[in-house]
């Protein structure tokens, strides 16, 4: 285990040594907003609130869990951009995306994007106590409980416009269905109310965690232990598809807010779920040749090797060990490392490949760092495990 520590230790170091030396924008401020297959800065590229927000998270919480004095200046920088340049001062929340220069392209009010500033600013408080940041942090909560929050069938909605209008197209991504309420909006939301909670807990934001932890259990999860990914506003299935990535993420971020609530009903219930989350995607997300698989839906499975499920699987079966002491899941954490040193990691350009294919051979065409890819997802799960491994197991 020592070992295993020492290179999930140094990979945060290689992984944010990265950002900080290809990715820092000291010209315009933040970071850049995109850099290619083998690490070629774009320098003109957009920069989107949900990189922004990533980056000020790892920073922080890389200055928090190793006193890193770099990392604190990091942190600072992608703060200093975010609040200057996202924050809309006449509607309220952040952007979604701006120019290079740090002007607006898109004010779109997309409830994942304000969830992950939450989660950023949240983090960066608890690093400086910067009143600023919590009091924007709290400002964004009561919007989203204020606009996006179905008074009917509960549940957040997916976006809205730069002024809190409806929209027709809700839609994350182009890969993504057009719905009005998702899985993977409702998980990154648990995580920033949670995040905020840790530094804020109200009564207000006591209910609205938990009542989407118990929204969550209740709608969200079929019996089966997977995520259903998209509804309607009345919450009927509008996917059959599975997301391995998703579901062992959510096992452990479903457990971690339980946790933070510290409330025995919540744990009671949601301890069963997260841990069938945890045991169906080792059943059924491992490939034959290692790695975590990306999606299934019907017979139809994508059996390339994303690099964000790999390091979030490494979590939430390392929780899952926590939780149970089943030793596969200790043993699957450590099995997935190896597979993420032998494929994912780029170690003739820095960072992590965005995906490989079943062989294990990278998909060039894919942006090294970019609108959606950054040192949240690795950053943290080195982090994670640094952490848990110096406390003890539940069992």
């Amino acid at each position: 285990m020592e070992k295993f520590h020492q290179e999930i230790s140094q990979e945060l170091t290689n992984i944010l040594t990265f950002w900080s030396e290809k990715m820092t924008d000291r010209d315009f401020g933040g970071f850049f907003g995109q850099a290619e297959f083998e690490g070629t800065v774009v320098p003109k590229a957009n920069k989107g609130a949900i990189l922004m927000a990533r980056i000020l998270w790892t920073y922080s919480a890389a200055f928090g869990g190793t006193e890193n004095p770099e990392y604190l200046e990091k942190a600072h920088h992608a703060y200093d951009f975010l609040i200057r340049y996202f924050k809309d001062e006449k509607s309220g929340g952040s952007f979604w995306e701006l120019n290079y220069q740090g002007e607006l392209v898109n004010g779109r009010k997309q409830i994942y994007a304000q969830s992950f500033v939450i989660y950023a600013l949240s983090e960066y408080y608890k690093i400086t106590q910067e009143e600023a940041a919590k009091t924007w942090a709290v400002e964004l909560f009561k919007l989203i409980e204020q606009h996006a929050v179905d008074p009917k069938h509960g549940g957040y909605i997916e976006a809205l416009d730069q002024h809190w209008q409806p929209l027709e197209d809700f839609r994350l991504s182009d890969k993504d269905a057009n719905e009005p309420k998702s899985m993977n909006t409702h998980l990154h939301i648990l995580e920033a109310y949670t995040n905020l909670y840790r530094v804020w807990p109200s009564a207000e934001m006591t209910n609205a965690l938990r009542n989407l932890i118990h929204l969550m259990a209740d709608r969200l999860i079929s019996p089966e232990g997977n995520f259903i990914l998209f509804f309607g506003m009345d919450w009927s299935p509008k996917s059959t598809a599975v997301s391995f990535g998703h579901d062992i993420e959510g096992s452990w971020l479903l457990w971690e807010a339980a946790e933070v609530l510290n409330e025995s009903v919540t744990i009671q219930k949601v301890k069963p779920i997260v841990l069938r989350m945890a045991e169906t995607t080792l059943k059924n997300g491992i490939g034959q040749e290692g790695g975590l698989l990306n999606e299934r839906e019907g017979d139809h499975l994508d059996d390339d090797r994303h690099w964000w499920p790999q390091a979030e699987a490494m979590v939430g079966f390392y929780n899952a060990w926590q939780m149970t002491g089943v030793e596969e899941y200790l043993e699957a954490t450590q099995q997935l490392w190896e597979y993420i040193k032998n494929y994912l990691l780029d170690t003739t350009h820095g960072e992590w490949h965005w995906r490989v294919d079943k062989h294990g051979k990278p998909i060039t065409r894919e942006y090294k760092a970019g609108f959606w890819k950054c040192p949240y997802h690795n950053g943290r799960a080195c982090l994670e495990l640094m952490h848990r491994m110096t406390i003890p197991m539940e069992n």
